[in-house]
């Protein structure tokens, strides 16, 4: 009888073990198995998010001179930029936005000069529209001048006014090199690409390589992508909802409402000068980054326009402005600089 009990209770032992076994074997095959919930996810990410190619625009041109795409190599290239700077979307963005505030003051001068709008997209693919912008070669504001060329063209450069930072000033000293250009190469995009390059470079490139157009040049990296560049932001910023761009008009740099205050006279410490305007030095020297210097000395009598903001401006118009020279003067405090790595930054 024993036994008989011993027996069923080793059974009963038996197949609760067993039962428990086939239960923990159950558990790891369930847990061996992906969770539903990234599955969907990942099915939910594919749906939603996806990267296309672009298609080159029919007509595509520059300054009305039309872009040669039939050409793979020319494709390829117009190809390359728009996708760049569809997909870097941070900066165009800014772009966008920047545009704004500077087309308006670029626009009505190439006009007056006799240069082609086109060329607005120039000074973008330059300087990102930054008017502090300043390349590791020296080359400085919104056109990218050097020192040494800027005075060719009627820039003053000096320790307390460099009028590379001088928005207005600068887009006419660009407009008069591009149209000394022109009358060497009645070829816009030649045009274009001496900006970058210089006339000397891209006279050695066309001779060498016998050739009269831009399009069958080669050339070096930054020149090679230039007027590629140019047409490329050309296009996304003229149609920028085509390249799923939507910025709102409140979300844009909007144009500066300032009037100029005339002045032949000097100042001895600007900020004091703009202290006495009610602003900030900075305020003051964003809107005239041309003052490098905490003083303008003004020795040959020069008449210059400085910028104040509207109100500021209707209240205190003067011709000659000169701070007392007992004011304590501080360290000097020279404009702020944005240095920036982009290809065409010498003008030669």
């Amino acid at each position: 009888m024993k036994n008989q009990k011993t027996s069923a209770y080793i059974k009963v032992l038996s197949i609760s073990s067993s039962i428990i076994a086939l239960y923990i074997v159950a558990q790891l095959f369930t847990y061996s198995v992906e969770p539903n919930l990234p599955i969907k996810k990942d099915r939910a990410f594919k749906d939603s998010y996806a990267i296309f190619s672009l298609k080159i625009p029919e007509g595509i041109n520059f300054a009305g001179e039309k872009t040669p795409y039939e050409k793979h190599w020319v494709k390829e290239s117009l190809d390359r930029e728009l996708l760049i700077n569809t997909y870097w979307q941070s900066q165009t963005v800014l772009f966008i936005k920047r545009a704004n505030r500077y087309f308006p003051i670029i626009e009505p001068i190439l006009k007056e000069q006799g240069i082609p709008d086109d060329f607005k997209y120039l000074a973008v693919i330059e300087s990102g529209l930054m008017p502090r912008a300043v390349s590791p070669a020296g080359a400085a504001g919104l056109w990218q001048f050097m020192s040494s060329t800027a005075g060719e063209y009627g820039l003053e450069v000096n320790s307390e006014v460099d009028e590379r930072y001088h928005v207005q000033k600068s887009t006419v000293a660009a407009c008069k090199y591009l149209k000394k250009s022109y009358d060497s190469y009645q070829n816009w995009s030649l045009v274009a690409a001496s900006y970058n390059a210089g006339k000397a470079g891209i006279n050695r490139q066309l001779d060498l390589q016998q050739a009269n157009d831009y399009y069958d040049l080669l050339l070096g990296e930054e020149t090679g992508r230039y007027v590629y560049r140019i047409i490329a932001l050309k296009e996304i910023l003229s149609n920028p909802k085509n390249y799923g761009f939507y910025v709102d008009e409140e979300d844009m740099y909007p144009k500066l409402k300032t009037e100029t205050m005339t002045m032949n006279g000097s100042i001895s410490n600007i900020a004091d000068f703009a202290k006495s305007k009610n602003i900030s030095y900075k305020e003051l020297k964003d809107l005239n980054p041309w003052l490098r210097d905490n003083e303008l000395t003004n020795s040959r009598k020069k008449t210059y326009e400085i910028d104040l903001p509207l109100k500021i401006a209707r209240a205190g118009k003067t011709e000659s402005i000169s701070i007392p020279t007992e004011t304590v003067v501080p360290n000097k405090i020279s404009g702020s600089e944005v240095f920036i790595q982009t290809p065409g930054l010498q003008l030669k």
